[in-house]
């Protein structure tokens, strides 16, 4: 079936919402103005308004978006991996030295997730709701998926790998930065025994 056209509207939308995306995570949620953000995506200020209700409205569809591609692109990873394999697959991928380089595309949460306490409540749960899908991807890449204990140790499969790459992309210390990763790594290994 072919999908319809983009009216000129949902093409300038679709801009913005790929502009701030990547402009937010590489600076930060108060990093950049509207102002600032409609001029990088070659678009007027005075347009903003047309398209968005609001800088929060903008920002709940940034989180969103960026999140529904990160766990797709995790998705797509470990679907992709031998049977079996798709737990260490997504992990090798999430915690490689691409990913740490990638901060305006990569992971939205490990580039804002300190921020997002500050955020207005519709932010929050766009995050929120991809987290949660996370876990869930993680969860059931798992070998003991449905198991007794199995969701905890995704939650932590996940927290571990948030917070390996958030010091990773922290410290000024290449080998620290390696030493972070490939330890989270060796450790949420379902393969490590």
């Amino acid at each position: 079936m072919k999908r319809p056209a983009q009216s000129r509207k949902e093409a300038t939308h679709e801009r913005i919402v790929d502009v701030a995306s990547r402009a937010i995570r590489r600076s930060g949620y108060q990093g950049i103005g509207v102002a600032d953000l409609m001029k990088e995506a070659g678009l007027t200020h005075g347009g903003f308004y047309a398209h968005f209700e609001s800088r929060d409205a903008l920002l709940a569809e940034v989180a969103d978006r960026a999140g529904a591609e990160s766990v797709a692109t995790l998705e797509r990873i470990a679907a992709g991996a031998p049977r079996g394999r798709g737990l260490e697959a997504l992990l090798r991928a999430y915690l490689s030295k691409p990913h740490e380089k990638a901060v305006e595309t990569g992971c939205p949460v490990a580039a804002l997730g300190s921020e997002m306490p500050r955020q207005a409540p519709e932010v929050r749960r766009a995050a929120t709701r991809r987290i949660k899908e996370l876990i869930d991807l993680v969860g059931r890449q798992s070998p003991d998926w449905g198991e007794p204990g199995a969701h905890e140790r995704a939650l932590v499969t996940v927290a571990t790998m948030l917070g390996a790459l958030v010091l990773s992309r922290a410290v000024d210390d290449p080998r620290l930065s390696d030493s972070l990763r490939e330890a989270a790594l060796k450790s949420l290994s379902p393969a490590r025994g």
